[in-house]
């Protein structure tokens, strides 16, 4: 009986070992950026190294384009991709917080610009419509995703047919601004997870300093000539 109790001891000991090891390796996806804090994004240089025209020139993001801009935050990239798709084309700016989507609206009146939509998400849905986007940008904001798989599935529904999904986050490894080392996801979960999701790995940018680039595409939908 004692013996039957002591294994019954070191099998619950090891159990609450290996449960917490998993804890711990578990990437911390879901902790919002807080709107107040929203000037950290705004600095100078952030031009320099984000290289937002590089990015779209990536995805293909052209006059008249209709492009999603997901977990917008204040809009930073949202009036970047508003200035190239011009009136014609329409940007819709997805956050799970109404704080930032007021502050995307606000930004937007202030410099006129008259193409880009709000949008609330959730956690699990971007409440896009379907085959309504040439182009779907993910900006520093991957690793706050609390349901990536189910989110990634929308996504790639709200895709038209040949458009891309590109996701910019910053490298696991550190270097410049952007979250602590612990909170970043690496970038094989991401092409993990995009599988899951029904998307394929189209290409990796390597010009970001600090970032990874990923450009996929829905399974069965890369574009001709293009190469991983």
């Amino acid at each position: 009986m004692r013996t039957a109790r002591a294994i019954a001891s070191v099998l619950a000991l090891l159990c609450a070992c290996v449960a917490m090891m998993s804890a711990q390796e578990r990437p911390r996806h879901g902790r919002l950026f807080p709107p107040e804090d929203l000037g950290v994004l705004e600095g100078p240089d952030r031009d320099a190294w984000q290289m937002p025209d590089a990015v779209m020139d990536a995805l293909g993001v052209a006059d008249g384009s209709a492009v999603a801009d997901i977990g917008a935050g204040g809009g930073w990239f949202t009036v970047r991709l508003a200035r190239r798709v011009g009136p014609n084309g329409t940007v819709y700016a997805e956050d799970v917080q109404t704080q930032m989507l007021e502050a995307i609206r606000r930004r937007v009146e202030r410099e006129g610009l008259r193409n880009v939509r709000t949008v609330k998400g959730d956690t699990t849905n971007p409440h896009l419509p379907p085959s309504s986007v040439d182009a779907i940008i993910v900006v520093d904001a991957y690793h706050e995703f609390e349901n990536p798989v189910a989110l990634l599935g929308h996504l790639a529904r709200a895709l038209r047919p040949g458009g891309r999904l590109g996701v910019v986050n910053f490298t696991k490894e550190g270097g410049g601004p952007g979250p602590p080392a612990e909170e970043r996801v690496e970038e094989s979960r991401v092409v993990r997870e995009a599988a899951l999701a029904g998307l394929t790995l189209l290409r990796r940018e390597t010009f970001l300093p600090f970032h990874y680039y990923l450009i996929f595409v829905r399974n069965g939908d890369t574009p001709t000539g293009q190469t991983l």
